[in-house]
């Protein structure tokens, strides 16, 4: 098998149908154009400028015609963000692209991530100088194309001593390393870091150890909603870009002609199977990605390894701060982040190897009691689990590299985050590793190994300074008196135009046609009830966890106000799902389920009893 590890110059930067929908084109798509969705051509050789792919709806029911009725040029495995990254670059380079996803977009690492668009200050400390430079030069495209999914954040590294001095060689480390990553590409953010006292970082986390607290640095780096940017991607690949997108359909074989992989098999709702022509295979599955290999070369190769990491929401009354916050681990090396997210606060992470089923890590309760206890060592208000509100697990696609970094000697915390590209004898081109921050360019390396082998499309990404869905149209909506003209509130306005940019019209015009779209969906919800209508009805949302776990992120943190908001939820998205009464008592009972076998395994009290029915 060949492969590429991603080597760049350190300074240049160069058939489960839809269920029946009220309206099933999808929000921005152009309406002059529906019903222009037959075989595309388009197909263009490297010297020629490929032409323009009209766009196609976010739909899946269409996407599943597409997909058995059409021959394609990629075939991208894998839903999340470096999956949605491939299928957005390839199908901007001119190549006919489909993407397939076994579950949900985003429903597995690409949902439950730490939520931070960053260059990786600790990486310095394993001279990964390199990585930090890609990572920061990626962040500040991601602020540029995406600036209502990625917002800039300060954090906060407070410095602990005894009797009021801090370690001077702990302060200087601190000090240089911060300088090196301004230095390596933090200053894009438009802000250097700088040292504060006692009074300032006591402004932001009020309660720190005063016994303890010396000083402290403020950074920036950046954050994100990692499922929506994924979805944001991926709808930016199919209504930008002509390129055909599904969830919930799992390959089950690779189709081979003379030893050479020419497409896949695919089940569509246990009704049967459709087979996909493809001239290229891309395997984008994250910690499943030796599952497809296996069905490329027969055998598990054991190329990832996977590491689990999980976080736990507070309410922000409980660990109060108005910036994110770095604080050491005093039994190990590691530190674990304290950041904001609305009325709640979240913290993590863990970094432990995983060996139990990929589709369902589980927060423990020896994970809950090592992020409290690293909180509760430099806090005056001890944290308990009765104080946790949400809590999600999640896997890194580490690489497996025997007797190298990725020894099964190494802590997992130690590995490389590095992404790598390999190429089987069949032609399955497969990329793993790396992390959420460097999705775009581990999509431009996989799609450059693509043109490569097809010998066809552009040479060069274009994504590099290609705006993501919702990007456009933000300001006007910001504008004043833009509620006047609008006749929607203006702290749903600010809301809305938060989390969809531009494309918050869509959510804008269904509050102005009826008030009730612009009221929570649960008292004290930040999330309105247009945002679940609009999850069914045009972002392919198919359960009721779709909806509230990744096009919401309200499972996360805050599993009661979730299960409380699930009847109200269920019913407004139940004409557009097309559920009759008993598949709506099922999606709620599922969900319900679901959240207290998450609380269970950690050990954290069930919901009330009187969740348990509608």
């Amino acid at each position: 098998m060949s492969q590429r590890r991603s080597r760049r110059p350190l300074f240049r930067e160069r058939r489960r149908r839809s269920l029946p929908r009220s309206s099933p084109r999808s929000a921005g798509a152009s309406p002059g154009r529906r019903g222009h969705y037959g075989k595309l051509g388009g197909r263009s050789s490297m010297a020629a400028s490929p032409t323009p792919l009209p766009p196609t709806p976010f739909d899946r029911a269409h996407a599943l015609d597409r997909l058995g009725d059409e021959p394609f040029d990629v075939l991208v495995v894998g839903g999340g963000i470096t999956g949605a990254g491939v299928a957005l670059d390839a199908a901007a380079r001119g190549l006919k692209t489909a993407l397939v996803e076994r579950g949900d977009f985003a429903c597995g690492t690409s949902s439950k991530s730490s939520k931070l668009v960053h260059g990786g200050l600790r990486y310095l400390q394993q001279r990964e100088v390199r990585l930090v430079y890609e990572n920061l030069a990626e962040r500040q495209r991601l602020l540029r194309n995406a600036p209502h999914l990625v917002s800039p954040l300060p954090f906060l590294i407070p410095l602990f001593g005894s009797d009021g001095v801090v370690n001077r060689a702990v302060s200087r480390a601190y000090s240089s390393a911060l300088w090196l990553y301004d230095l390596t590409g933090g200053l894009r953010i438009g802000r250097r870091h700088r040292r504060i006292g006692v009074e300032e970082a006591l402004a932001h986390v009020p309660t720190l150890r005063t016994d303890r607290l010396v000083a402290g640095f403020v950074y920036y780096d950046a954050r994100t909603d990692d499922a929506r940017l994924t979805l944001a991607v991926a709808r930016t690949a199919v209504l930008d870009h002509g390129a055909v997108a599904a969830n919930y359909v799992p390959v089950t074989a690779l189709l081979k002609d003379d030893g050479r992989v020419r497409g896949a098999r695919l089940d569509v709702d246990g009704t049967g199977p459709i087979e996909v022509r493809a001239s290229a295979i891309v395997n984008a599955t994250g910690v499943w990605a030796d599952h497809v290999r296996a069905l490329d070369e027969g055998a598990d190769p054991r190329s990832i390894r996977p590491a689990k990491g999980i976080h736990v929401s507070v309410r922000r009354d409980k660990l109060p701060c108005d910036i994110a916050a770095v604080l050491p681990v005093p039994s190990d090396r590691r530190s674990v982040f304290v950041v904001p997210w609305g009325d709640e606060v979240y913290v993590g992470t863990t970094d432990t190897d995983y060996s139990g089923p990929l589709d369902d890590p589980r927060c423990e309760p020896e994970d809950v009691d090592y992020v409290l206890q690293a909180v509760n060592s430099w806090v005056t208000r001890p944290l308990s689990p009765d104080d946790v509100t949400g809590v999600w697990a999640g896997l890194r696609p580490l690489l497996a590299d025997p007797g190298g970094r990725g020894s099964r000697r190494a802590r997992t915390a130690d590995l490389s985050r590095r992404h790598q590209v390999s190429v089987s004898p069949s032609g399955v081109i497969s990329v793993t590793g790396g992390k959420l921050t460097t999705y775009r360019r581990m999509a431009a390396d996989t799609v450059d190994e693509v043109v490569r082998l097809l010998g066809r499309g552009r040479r060069r990404s274009p994504t590099g300074s290609m705006p993501l869905r919702g990007a456009a149209g933000m300001a006007e909506l910001q504008e004043d008196g833009a509620s006047a003209r609008l006749g929607v509130d203006n702290s749903v306005i600010g809301h809305l135009v938060g989390r969809y940019g531009g494309e918050a019209r869509a959510l804008l015009a269904m509050v102005h046609a009826d008030p009730t779209m612009g009221e929570p969906l649960a008292p004290g919800s930040p999330y309105v009830r247009a945002e679940a209508v609009y999850a069914a009805r045009y972002e392919m949302a198919h359960t009721l966890d779709d909806v509230l776990s990744r096009r919401l992120r309200a499972t996360l943190h805050d599993h009661e106000a979730a299960a409380e908001a699930a009847p109200d939820v269920a019913g407004l998205v139940a004409p557009d799902l097309g559920w009759t009464p008993a598949e709506t008592d099922r999606q709620i009972a599922t969900f319900r389920q679901a959240v207290d076998l998450d609380r269970a395994a950690a050990h954290l009290a069930r919901l009330h009893a009187g969740h348990q029915g509608r």
